[in-house]
């Protein structure tokens, strides 16, 4: 299985997960799973932005990503996304890499992987395997320890 994954991240894949690290932290003070998205697009520009808000939204798919992508879907105007890039504070379950594969994105970014329920490189390869009709390219472990840590402590206190 090809999971298409690199380690090596620039000064801005670190910078934006730290502003989604932030979001991830917003989240939590809501109830929500600490985990914060972050959608760019090829130039640079934040497209849209948002933490899990399953809880606040009444809504299961209300994770960090699906939300993101959908506000950048709108302000973009086009449900396919080329050329832009997700940051996301976790590695995205099956649900939302299988979004990533029909917006179309370029790339993605993810902080902790999610050796329980990821979609990217832990349980599956989607986005990378070739087996759907896009890929995209991987970047994990960003900030991972501190993503890691966030979660970890959020549900130790929940516990």
């Amino acid at each position: 299985m090809h999971t298409g994954l690199t380690t090596e991240w620039t000064g801005i894949d670190e910078l934006m997960m730290s502003r989604a690290l932030i979001l991830a932290r917003q989240a939590a003070a809501f109830g929500e799973v600490p985990v914060g998205a972050i959608v760019v697009d090829s130039s640079g520009l934040v497209v849209a932005e948002a933490g899990n808000s399953c809880i606040v939204a009444v809504d299961p798919s209300g994770h960090a990503e699906m939300v993101a992508i959908r506000a950048a879907a709108r302000k973009i105007g086009n449900y396919r996304l080329p050329g832009v890039t997700v940051y996301v504070t976790l590695e995205p379950c099956p649900m939302c890499a299988a979004l990533l594969v029909h917006a179309r994105i370029a790339r993605l970014v993810f902080g902790a992987t999610d050796p329980k329920g990821g979609g990217v490189v832990s349980k599956y390869a989607i986005g990378a395997d070739q087996q759907l009709n896009h890929t995209f390219t991987i970047t994990g472990g960003v900030l991972a320890q501190e993503c890691s840590t966030l979660l970890r402590d959020f549900f130790r206190n929940r516990r």
